[in-house]
């Protein structure tokens, strides 16, 4: 076993915490040992909590610590270059927390300095790692669902917990950079990351709040295999934070409920004393806990495959190239809700992992030379009825079978 990391955090918000009571819980070999906030009281606030050696509000004094193995970016948006730049001068290992950057060149200037200084670099995209979603992705890719065709994926909730998150020019937007960079990169997990994205059409809208960005979008994604991916996100979604994703294939379908009903459901006249889940809107009534919470949002495997890869001298499955690539879909649906068309996703950089993909590709075979079956199916009366293609004419025939 690789000996423990002495780690250096910058930002102690939310954010912050969830990355440290996971760094701290099963992983407990890796240690925080210097935390970063905005105020030298906010860092000893938040190094007294969790235990951590060090506090400090200067981002280039933390990352240079002598000590420091790694670095964690969980900061405002509009501080991600400077962080990992920070990180990069100093030669140390960075992980960055979604998004990437504020715009595609932002991103695309981060993921050019890690790899021309050739820093380990890691995307924290949490939602890509719920114990859920890694085994459906498991499912995906032996091929059970046959070729995936459309995937949809939804986050809402009542919005944000900080204010920079409100300020369009630190995050860069609103509910589509913050949420639906989740949501982008979970469409593509399930699409195949090797499959491009072409063009997007997307809405936005800002409806409820007084603010310049927006507050709700849906956008539609179309990839070069002629797969759809939608994603519907708000800061408007009243009763807590709503997490689901559907996945359609040729061959079967899988949906996913991440957060909003987990299967523990509690009930209380008095209040629950307490924090109940993020973005809970009450403590009293009926609620909806969660069991454990860094657990259910991909936090603990995320952080397990980002330091595993950088053990074992490998890439995560999350890569600021994957950050960079959402990030160039989020443009893109910026210029389309602005321009009510669509929009091309715009990548001056385009990789593939040559990775086998014929799993994903199975269809539905066709009966014979000349046959294609469009749909079999069993009906009321016992037999079965089967939709065919007659290649050579085009002609839809219908056959009808006993039992």
């Amino acid at each position: 076993m690789a000996p423990g990391r002495e780690i250096t955090l910058l930002g102690a918000g939310l954010i912050g915490t969830f990355y440290t009571m996971t760094l701290h819980g099963p992983r407990s070999r890796d240690r925080v040992h210097t935390v970063c906030a905005a105020t030298d009281e906010e860092a000893r606030a938040f190094a007294s909590k969790w235990g951590i050696p060090r506090a400090v509000s200067d981002i280039v004094k933390a990352v240079e610590d002598p000590e420091t193995d790694l670095v964690v970016v969980g900061l405002p948006n509009n501080l991600h270059k400077t962080a990992v730049l920070a990180a990069v001068r100093a030669g140390k290992p960075v992980l960055c927390t979604k998004p990437l950057g504020r715009t595609a060149a932002e991103a695309l200037e981060i993921l050019e300095a890690v790899e021309k200084a050739a820093v380990f670099a890691g995307y924290l995209e949490d939602l890509v790692y719920t114990p859920k979603t890694l085994k459906a992705l498991a499912s995906v890719a032996q091929g059970a669902l046959g070729r995936i065709l459309w995937v949809r994926s939804r986050e809402t909730h009542p919005g944000p917990h900080s204010a920079w998150f409100w300020d369009k020019d630190i995050a860069g937007g609103g509910a589509i950079v913050d949420m639906g960079c989740h949501c982008i990169e979970i469409i593509r997990s399930f699409v195949g990351k090797d499959v491009r994205p072409l063009e997007v059409l997307c809405t936005a809208d800002t409806l409820v709040h007084p603010i310049a960005a927006e507050d709700s979008g849906i956008g539609l994604i179309r990839f070069e295999n002629r797969a759809i991916g939608q994603f519907e996100v708000s800061w408007t979604f009243r009763g807590g934070m709503d997490l689901r994703d559907e996945v359609a294939g040729t061959e079967g379908t899988i949906w996913l409920d991440h957060f909003l009903r987990t299967g523990f459901e509690m009930f209380t006249a008095v209040g629950e004393g307490g924090y109940v889940a993020e973005k809970a809107e009450g403590d009293k009534g009926w609620l909806f806990p969660v069991g454990d919470e860094v657990h259910a949002l991909g936090y603990v495997h995320m952080f397990a495959d980002m330091l595993d890869a950088l053990d074992e001298g490998r890439a995560p499955r999350e890569t600021f190239f994957d950050g960079y690539v959402v990030n160039a879909v989020i443009d893109a649906c910026y210029r389309s809700a602005a321009s009510k068309r669509w929009e091309p996703v715009d990548l001056a950089v385009w990789r593939t992992s040559g990775a086998e993909a014929s799993k994903r590709e199975k269809g539905v075979a066709a009966d014979d030379s000349r046959f294609k079956l469009i749909k079999e199916e069993k009906m009321p009366d016992g037999k079965t009825k089967r939709i065919m293609k007659d290649i050579e004419t085009g002609e839809i025939l219908q056959v009808v079978r006993e039992g």
